[in-house]
């Protein structure tokens, strides 16, 4: 167990260099981080306001930022390597499979996620000084707790989610591009999907829902999310488990 820690530690902290130098150098790679902690962490926060603390819709909007932001990274797990011709290196390396595996997986996770809960303290700061600046002040502005616990789980959840699909995607692709734009595709397709799904319900059907969401309260709703995501995340690192197979990668 010890030697399978110090293994995916071994390729998490690889994967963290790497990340830092997607977009060209280290600085590009900073910098993308910047913008992407402003904008979930200021700019959305200024336009929503306490609603982003207050409402329990809350938790769809958080557990949408780790998924775009694992999604742009994970599409290099495998794709990546294999442009750089450096996946038989790491193939042909000491480590072994799971931590391989486990290390892509959790380098994409610990960023999404890390830079989720980055931009949820600073949104948070955020909203309490624009509360302020406006002159609304009753108090500091702060998440319900079960909301907060559904905000951090449901965020961890999902970064797997995306980081197990990438995975699987990132594994069958040939270039960087090709991952990227399936993940993509997939991506619109889940939102908007979900999004005209439930428009398309029976007006009788979405009151129905709305009845049984109200009836679950936050801390229902936050066990059901919590229960599916699980559900979907052990079924996606079981899918990558299968598909990933040294031999065959080093022959592709």
């Amino acid at each position: 167990m010890s030697r399978l820690v110090e293994d995916t530690r071994t390729v998490i902290w690889k994967e963290w260099k790497e990340l830092l130098t997607l977009r060209g150098s280290t600085r590009s790679g900073i910098m993308g981080l910047v913008v992407s902690v402003g904008v979930f962490g200021i700019l959305l926060p200024i336009q929503l306001g306490q609603e982003l603390v207050l409402v329990p819709s809350v938790l769809l909007f958080w557990a949408w930022v780790p998924l775009l932001l694992v999604v742009a990274v994970i599409a290099d797990a495998f794709a990546g390597e294999r442009e750089r011709h450096t996946l038989e290196t790491l193939l042909a390396s000491r480590l072994s499979d799971r931590a391989i595996l486990l290390g892509k997986i959790g380098a994409a996770v610990l960023y999404g996620w890390g830079l989720t809960l980055l931009s949820l303290a600073l949104g948070l700061i955020t909203v309490n000084v624009a509360n302020v600046a406006q002159g609304w002040v009753e108090g500091p502005v702060l998440f319900p707790p079960m909301t907060l616990l559904g905000v951090i789980g449901a965020s961890f959840l999902t970064a797997w989610m995306a980081a197990g699909a990438g995975v699987l995607v990132s594994l069958r692709a040939g270039t960087v591009r090709q991952a990227q734009q399936t993940l993509s595709i997939g991506v619109m397709i889940l939102l908007f999907g979900t999004v005209y799904g439930l428009r398309a319900l029976p007006q009788a059907a979405q009151l129905r829902l709305l009845e049984l969401l109200s009836a679950l309260g936050t801390g229902g709703l936050v066990l059901a999310i919590g229960t599916i995501l699980l559900i979907i995340d052990v079924a996606l690192f079981w899918a990558a488990s299968a598909r990933f197979q040294r031999d065959r990668l080093i022959l592709d």
